[in-house]
């Protein structure tokens, strides 16, 4: 029973939740366009917002990267480098400490202003604090493994979970025996990180898709505006351009009286 319950967990669960978090997002952004946004209610409470997600965010985008890398990174690359894999762990305990920290405490804050403010708990879906509570737990989960890491700076759990995603991406059937040994908390950590992925297509949390990282490679340029009032050129104005809109310029003629001529 056991061999089955770590065989759905580890082999057939992380195929399902990525299926349905490329295809159903894909399938939502075809059908519902106007419902891919994050739904944000920035308005309400702002300074606590904006401290608790820009803790959250960055957190969250530091441990993303770090856990991309880490775990799909085949092992034989960290050793053609000359890294070592009890250095690889203790900079991964310390980097995603940190990182997991700062975006638990900007959960938490989230998590507060959506609960305890009554203007967003109104504005606020079952979805939206169900989704924020498993960030949440997620976050506790992560942040918890420290413990057990830390009982492992040889780096010899490292490398059994990244042994498992990459068996996982070359569909290595052997996959889920890998992490038949490890500690509970670690298998909770994947599943709800797993299951995520999951109800990311039907969620608010689609809008990572969406992620403006664009704006940083974007050319520079300025905006210029003029602070002086309507003028009059010819009896159009000229703060009103019409792109050759000539129902426009007629309606601007009639407003002049100039009409008939």
């Amino acid at each position: 029973m056991n061999d089955f319950i770590n065989q759905l967990a580890f082999g057939w669960y992380p195929y399902l939740a990525v299926t349905v978090l490329i295809v159903g997002s894909i399938l939502r952004f075809d059908a519902d366009q106007y419902s891919w946004r994050s739904q944000s209610s920035q308005f309400l409470r702002r300074k606590q917002m904006i401290w608790g997600s820009n803790l959250f965010h960055l957190g969250v985008l530091v441990l993303f990267v770090g856990h991309f890398v880490g775990l799909l990174t085949p092992i034989n690359v960290f050793d053609a480098a000359g890294i070592g894999h009890g250095v690889k762990q203790l900079g991964a305990l310390i980097v995603g400490g940190i990182a997991g920290i700062a975006a638990l405490v900007g959960a938490s804050m989230l998590l507060h202003r959506r609960l305890f403010e009554p203007r967003v708990r109104q504005t606020s879906s079952i979805g939206d604090i169900a989704v924020l509570v498993l960030i949440w737990l997620q976050l506790v989960l992560g942040v918890a493994t420290t413990y057990w890491t830390m009982q492992h700076l040889d780096g010899e759990e490292m490398v059994r979970f990244m042994g498992w995603a990459n068996a996982i991406v070359t569909f290595d059937p052997e996959a889920p025996s890998l992490l038949s040994e490890v500690a509970l908390i670690y298998k909770l950590h994947i599943i709800l990180g797993l299951t995520l992925f999951l109800i990311t297509p039907f969620t608010r949390l689609v809008h990572i898709w969406s992620a403006p990282v664009w704006f940083l490679m974007r050319p520079g340029y300025q905006i210029v505006r003029t602070l002086s009032s309507k003028k009059r050129t010819d009896g159009i104005y000229a703060a009103s351009p019409n792109y050759g809109d000539t129902t426009t310029v007629a309606r601007q003629k009639s407003e002049t009286g100039q009409a008939g001529t």
